[in-house]
Formats: C-alpha cells, structure tokens, sequence
C-alpha cells in the first residue's frame, strides 16, 4: 500500500453569534483504497500548509512505517519543534494510525498494546462569571452524570492578580465546593496566568476546597517558576498542555514539579509520540490527562491513547453535541462521567467531506476565546 495524496481541511464551527472556532482537518488516501482521518487544530491556518508540504514527503511511501515518517518529518528542517510543525506532523501521525488500523481491522488501542480499562473518565466544567453562575454550570453538567468537574475562576489578565480577583476566584471555588458536596472532583484551571507569588498564596487560599489539581500555574516557558510553586503548595499540580514532543516532558519531569502531565495530542507529536511522553511520566509516578479542547478527531486520538496507557487519570472533552453531525461512523457516548473505548477499525470514524464543505474556514474567527470577565458566554466556558 502506498500514500497517494495528503490533504488539509481546513473548517470552522459557529458556537453562538459571539464565538467562533476554526479546526485543521487531514485527510490521507492510499492506492488501496483506505483512507485516513487526522486532526492537526492548534489555532493558526499555516498549520494546513505545513500539512500539505510535510505530506508531499509521504506520496509514494508505505503508510504503515508511522515511526519513520515521523522521524523523517521532525527531522525534515534543522530548526524543529514549534506548534505549527509539531501540529501537522501530529495530524499525519494520527490519520497513519487510521489508516494502519482499517488496514489490519483492529481499533488503533490494539495496536498499541491493547485496552487496559473499559470505560474512560472524563469531566465538565464548573466555571462561571459570578458563584452563582459558576454552581449553575457546574449542576448542569452534574445533571449529566458526571462526577468531575474544571473550572477557571479568574477573570484578570496578565500575571500579577489583584484583590478583587483573586477574592471572587476563591468565592467561586468556595460556592461550588459547596453546592456540590465532597463526591465531585473539581479541578482549577489558571491558563498560566499568575505570576510564582501569587500562584503559591492563591493556591494555599484554595487548599481547603481540596482542588483535584492546580492546572497551570504559572506561564509553561519557565520550567523552574513552575518548581518554586510545586515546592510551596499542598496541592496536586498539573501542566503540560503547551509543551511538544518527549524532550519537553523530559525536562519537566525530572524537576519532580508535577503529579498531572496534559499533553495534547495535536500538539506534543501524535499518538505514539504521546505514549512515549506517557511512559516518561510513569517512571516518575505521574499521572496522564490529555489535554483535548478541539475538535472530533482530536477526541477519537484521545480516546485510544487513554485505552491502553497505564497511567491514564481522566479526559478532557466533555459532551460536543456536533461531533456526531461532522463524522461519518458511530461516535463514543459519554454517560455517566465516562466515554466508551472507540470500537475501531482505526479511529473509528470518518470526517463528512460535506460537513467539511459546508463549514469553510473563517477569516475572522478568534483562534482562542478572549475572555472578557463578566461578559463571557455560557459557550466561552464550555470551550475554553
């Protein structure tokens, strides 16, 4: 079997009149007939031209050798990394995965070891722009089934929080700490905005809430800033969702900083590329949840990984109501806090070309939701 062509598509989804999201779409086809599906979403549109030009390396080459293609892709210029590469070569690497999977009949987790556990927890969200607000989304999920929930409280921007915030952060946690009781986990997001001080004394304040975890802290490019927090707090730390490939996750891990590690499967270099991340973390007791905010294929990636990895914890990527419209093949169903294990062949499912037809790129949406305090919308919290 031989690569024949490799195409980026390119689509966005309207969520409510005010937001907007864009998605990078691959699609890789073989002179037998097998096509495969990938996901390469990171935010900017040079990621579906860096598809294409990494996939011209591919047409006439052998699907199934994914380990030399990606070698020979992040190799490919002398200056590696950065989210557009690492994002297209994550996409071709996942719609490999497709492809070798349909080609052998087996779910992608097959072929990486086989599933360790039947069902794959997962969470909501709990974040609002008052308490009140912020209990109302989190029963709302807790309506749903599920028993965990992520929430970002804080509503400053930069490093440094005032007063105000950094009070109403606490208020939220504290008010849905209490509408739901001690047998919901709730996680709090901080999106790397609080500088090394002020993450170790909101951090203390918020111990008492017993927080799943502390997400992202502090800003990801100084590893040590992250260190001198995790040193000063009683609190799980979690990060890793804007770090790429093993090497990154190698020199997090060795500073004993975290207990979570999040990497993104688009991001950080593909499935495999991610079960390796994932065995680095295993060495040093760490936990795995990938991070996964995007779009379908990006889920179904996420999915297989979290089926055969030990030291799996929980999923991102609740409900997505159009999930189901875009594919073509049966979608995972979340119930009750958890997603089935994808059935397979491959990932399981295809990108409708008239779904994709039918939702161009849009110039002018935003490639992350801006938040705007108390003016975001109930779809800024479920997407950000």
């Amino acid at each position: 079997m031989k690569v024949t062509s490799v195409k980026a598509f390119p689509a966005s989804k309207v969520f409510s009149p005010t937001v907007t999201r864009n998605f990078v779409f691959v699609r890789i086809e073989t002179d037998e007939g097998i096509t495969g599906w990938g996901e390469a979403t990171s935010g900017p549109l040079a990621v579906a031209t860096m598809l294409e030009e990494f996939g011209r390396e591919l047409v006439g080459k052998d699907p199934g050798e994914i380990e030399k293609h990606w070698q020979t892709l992040y190799h490919h210029f002398h200056v590696r990394g950065g989210v557009v590469q690492m994002s297209a070569i994550s996409g071709i690497e996942i719609a490999l995965w497709d492809i070798k999977g349909q080609a052998l009949g087996a779910p992608v987790y097959e072929l990486l070891g086989g599933k360790v556990r039947d069902r794959i927890w997962t969470y909501g969200r709990w974040d609002g722009p008052t308490p009140e607000a912020s209990i109302e989304n989190a029963m709302n999920h807790i309506e749903k089934g599920l028993t965990a929930l992520k929430g970002d409280p804080f509503e400053h921007r930069g490093i440094f929080s005032d007063r105000a915030s950094e009070d109403l952060a606490i208020e939220k946690l504290k008010a849905v700490r209490e509408a739901v009781g001690d047998d919901i986990e709730l996680f709090v997001e901080v999106h790397g905005r609080l500088a090394p001080s002020d993450a170790i004394r909101i951090g203390n304040r918020m111990a008492e809430f017993r927080p799943f975890y502390f997400e992202e802290p502090v800003p990801p490019q100084n590893m040590q800033a992250l260190k001198k927090v995790s040193d000063r707090l009683n609190i799980p730390i979690a990060t890793g969702e804007r770090l790429l490939t093993k090497f990154d996750f190698a020199n997090l891990l060795a500073l004993q900083a975290v207990d979570l590690i999040q990497p993104d499967i688009m991001y950080a270099g593909g499935i495999l590329e991610t079960k390796k991340i994932a065995a680095i973390a295993e060495a040093y007791y760490v936990g795995v949840q990938p991070h996964n905010c995007y779009g379908p294929f990006a889920t179904l990636a996420a999915l297989h990984f979290d089926a055969c990895t030990p030291n799996f914890l929980i999923q991102e990527g609740g409900i997505r109501d159009w999930f189901p419209d875009s594919v073509i093949g049966d979608f995972p169903v979340q119930k009750d806090g958890y997603f089935g294990v994808p059935p397979g062949p491959g990932l399981g499912a295809a990108m409708d070309e008239k779904w994709l037809a039918a939702h161009p790129w849009d110039d002018n949406a935003r490639p992350w939701v801006h938040r705007k305090g108390n003016n975001r919308s109930r779809q800024d919290i479920e997407w950000s």
